[in-house]
């Protein structure tokens, strides 16, 4: 008969506790069937054998229906009673080579893994497909002891099945909410291999309407493929539809002064979760751009914000309403705005490190801006060591390369300010060489770039929409070119601080400040245009 060839797009567990009050497990099952399940696995642990063959066979009936794989979690004794394609196991279950031994060649069997070293020896002993999990935690099975792996952790594993045959899902608190964050942000760093499908069970088994339920996770999937297949899968983490022009110094110079215009005509809300210590500056930056800030914290009033804002920026300089960048920055992610994250000190503290992977996992940030030592503590490097909020050291000795992959691996664009900054989102690297020595003088001028950033992000996802259809929005976190976004903020204001330096009447830190406020009100496209110093670099 020959192995089956199966969709993992939507992989259904059952779990008949989970069902709401009154439905009938198999009315469900037909639902969820309908609406675009695509491969069933029966998961029974607290019943007799006797039925749990009664109800596999059953579901198998309305699988074969559909022309739906059906596998069993486990039980090598009821997948031979009813003759389902295969079985589930995981590593505490039976081992896969005597699995395969008593199931013979041609029956599908995927392994549950959690470690890149678990998924090397799956594809050593012949899986057809794996289950990686937990990404995060889970009401459906007690993952308490286990390491929640985020979408980062299942790019790791997803790196090392890149190349093999074997495909993989995801498995563990995913929802409809979350699932688009999961597909772009476990992307393997390297190979850009990414998930076949996602594993779910409660936000279809425990849904009153199983149908809805499921077409809606599967349009997102489909979208998702759709996008990769459409783009030639590419190594750009934020990548655009169709490129308005060729990524040359010349021509994103030009696009930065078409941005500066399109936030003065638009003035884009530009929501701010930032530290205490800059907020009024910060405020008046984005005025004097041409744009609006708002600086609310409160979760339950960033939720409500995140669909009327242009962008989200969280800078946690002082973490005081962790509770509200977890929200703000998911709702940043649902309504698929640019998220620019700002890890203030993230290496200076424990808590500060913790505080970062936690938000991390909850949510994608669009882009990522840092000083070295902050980008350093990202990338897990001793090169450049954190003292507060500043850096230690001469700087890295190849930042292009860190940034490139930092950015990777963080499924975001990556700017990495100080003298030269750099920017890159995963595909190039662009070095901007302005800026003054003063700008390291005044408390929070990389909290204003922050600010800048999120503000041009928002007019280059206004500018993209006012001429194009969105991109296969159901899986896309945000639209528009996000590295033109980061590369505005970043001359904007670097480019004011030249100008704002050069006046007679700066004396010092006390009247640069007040100056860079007068000229970022006063920068236009075409000064802009003449100070920028940009180079790309292809690495």
């Amino acid at each position: 008969m020959g192995k089956t060839k199966i969709d993992y797009s939507l992989y259904l567990v059952t779990g008949r506790e989970f069902l709401p009050p009154g439905k009938d497990y198999y009315e469900s099952l037909e639902e969820s069937l309908q609406g675009g399940v695509t491969v069933v696995q029966v998961r029974e642990k607290n019943i007799d054998t006797g039925k749990f063959i009664e109800i596999a066979r059953r579901t198998k009936e309305i699988t074969d229906k559909y022309g739906v794989p059906l596998l069993i979690n486990d039980r090598i004794d009821v997948h031979l009673a009813v003759g389902s394609h295969g079985i589930h196991i995981g590593q505490t279950d039976m081992p896969l080579p005597l699995a395969r031994t008593l199931l013979g060649p041609d029956a599908v069997i995927g392994l549950s893994v959690s470690t890149p070293s678990e998924a090397q020896l799956a594809v050593q002993q012949g899986a057809d497909y794996v289950g990686i999990g937990p990404v995060w935690a889970t009401g459906s099975k007690d993952v308490s002891a286990k390491v929640k792996l985020a979408p980062e952790g299942v790019g790791r594993v997803l790196e090392v099945l890149a190349g093999t045959g074997v495909e993989a899902v995801a498995i563990g608190g995913i929802h409809l909410p979350n699932l688009a964050q999961l597909l772009h942000g476990s992307i393997s760093p390297t190979s850009r291999n990414h998930l076949s499908g996602i594993a779910t069970i409660s936000d279809i088994v425990g849904s009153p309407t199983p149908k809805d339920a499921a077409a809606a996770l599967r349009a997102v999937v489909d979208s998702f493929k759709r996008a990769r297949q459409s783009l030639g899968n590419p190594s750009s983490v934020f990548s655009l539809s169709s490129p308005e022009e060729p990524r040359t110094a010349e021509s994103l110079i030009r696009q930065v002064g078409v941005l500066m215009e399109v936030v003065r005509k638009h003035t884009p809300l530009v929501h701010q979760i930032t530290n205490n210590v800059v907020i009024n500056d910060s405020a008046n930056a984005t005025l004097a751009v041409g744009a609006s800030p708002i600086m609310a914290t409160n979760a339950r009033d960033v939720a409500d914000l995140s669909k009327v804002i242009g962008a989200l920026l969280i800078n946690f300089g002082t973490i005081t309403d962790k509770e509200g960048m977890l929200v703000a920055g998911r709702q940043a992610n649902v309504n698929r705005k640019p998220l620019v994250f700002d890890p203030v000190a993230v290496g200076a503290t424990a808590y500060r490190r913790e505080a970062s992977r936690e938000l991390l996992s909850h949510w994608q940030p669009t882009v990522i801006k840092g000083n070295a030592a902050e980008i350093g503590a990202l990338a897990e490097s001793n090169e450049v060591l954190s003292r507060g909020v500043d850096s230690v050291g001469s700087g890295f000795t190849d930042p292009a390369k860190v940034v490139k992959a930092l950015a990777q691996k963080r499924a975001a664009v990556v700017v990495l300010t100080g003298v030269e900054d750099y920017i890159s989102d995963g595909e190039i690297v662009l070095k901007a060489s302005n800026g003054h020595e003063l700008l390291g003088n005044i408390t929070g001028s990389g909290c204003m770039t922050g600010t800048l950033v999120a503000t041009f992000c928002a007019a280059a996802r206004l500018h993209y929409l006012a001429s194009k259809e969105p991109f296969e929005d159901l899986s896309q976190l945000v639209q528009g070119d996000m590295l033109l976004g980061a590369l505005a903020g970043v001359l904007v204001m670097t480019v004011a601080a030249e100008v704002a330096a050069a006046r007679d009447d700066v004396k010092g830190p006390g009247t640069f400040r007040s100056a860079l406020l007068d000229e970022l009100y006063n920068l236009r496209p075409e000064v802009l245009a003449q100070r920028a110093n940009v180079t790309v670099i292809k690495i």
